[in-house]
């Protein structure tokens, strides 16, 4: 099947359409928020998968996610589904629509399942060594400091901050399973530019609202201001920072501390 022609700002964005869409994202986030810390306020923050089995792990993740990314990722997922509601009617549009949406959870599901066995793993060696805890820590913030400030975050950055862009290359796409493929390939460009920063809830907690709300800040801010990149590279630094604090700053590491040790300054 041939294609599509390509996509333009103007005629797939009318005002009123777009404040519905970002109104209706907005209360989605909301709404995955009010979930996400009434959730949170039950399981408090302790290492690992807190006994969690899987499949309610990665539905709690899910709606993680949602709370923390619908904002950045909106300015593509509008474009795009304006692009299928002036191509599609009725269960037409609503199966692309759900497609393109699908595609998009299924990659970071994926990511949930190595998050799940990251957390399992470091949860049980600080249940066996809890001062393993400390250097977990370390390599964790180390680790999400080197990745804000390497270049396979940059290319992704321009990506997710390019969306016009994106969306003129996704109108190439053949048309079999498009839609699923669109969400999906956007999904791993967000993954490859967020995993880092999803990598600091080892140390700060899964269940960390001031964490995960911090990070969403983070995330939105890098894909839509205007300096994004130069603020991707302060916070790559002020992990790094918190890398060479961690074996000796417990406060730091709310999310490896043992269930019911309490957190302590060493400034030794």
């Amino acid at each position: 099947m041939g294609t599509e022609p390509p996509l333009r700002q103007g005629n797939l964005l009318p005002a009123r359409a777009l404040v519905t869409a970002w109104g209706l994202l907005v209360l989605l986030a909301v709404l995955a928020w009010v979930l996400t810390v009434g959730q949170a306020r039950d399981m408090g923050v302790e290492p690992g998968t807190m006994g969690m089995a899987i499949p309610l792990f990665l539905l709690l993740w899910l709606t993680m996610m949602a709370a923390m990314m619908l904002p950045s990722v909106a300015p593509v997922a509008i474009t795009w589904a304006r692009g299928i509601a002036r191509r599609s009617t009725g269960v037409v549009r609503a199966g692309r629509t759900a497609a393109f949406v699908g595609g998009y959870l299924v990659v970071w599901t994926a990511f949930g399942l190595l998050a799940y066995g990251a957390l399992a793993a470091t949860g049980d060696l600080v249940h066996d060594h809890p001062g393993a805890g400390r250097w977990i820590g370390c390599a964790a913030f180390a680790l999400a400091g080197l990745q804000q400030l390497g270049p396979l975050k940059n290319v992704c950055l321009r990506h997710c901050r390019s969306p016009m862009a994106q969306l003129m290359r996704y109108a190439q796409f053949r048309h079999a399973a498009r839609d699923f493929r669109v969400g999906a390939h956007h999904g791993l460009y967000c993954v490859g530019c967020c995993w880092g920063l999803m990598v600091v809830l080892i140390p700060l907690g899964v269940m960390n609202i001031a964490a995960m709300a911090g990070i969403a800040a983070v995330i939105f801010v890098e894909k839509l201001w205007r300096l994004g990149p130069v603020f991707s590279t302060v916070v790559g630094l002020v992990f790094l920072v918190f890398a060479g604090l961690a074996p000796f700053q417990d406060w730091l590491l709310p999310g490896l501390q043992p269930a019911g040790e309490p957190m302590h300054m060493d400034m030794r």
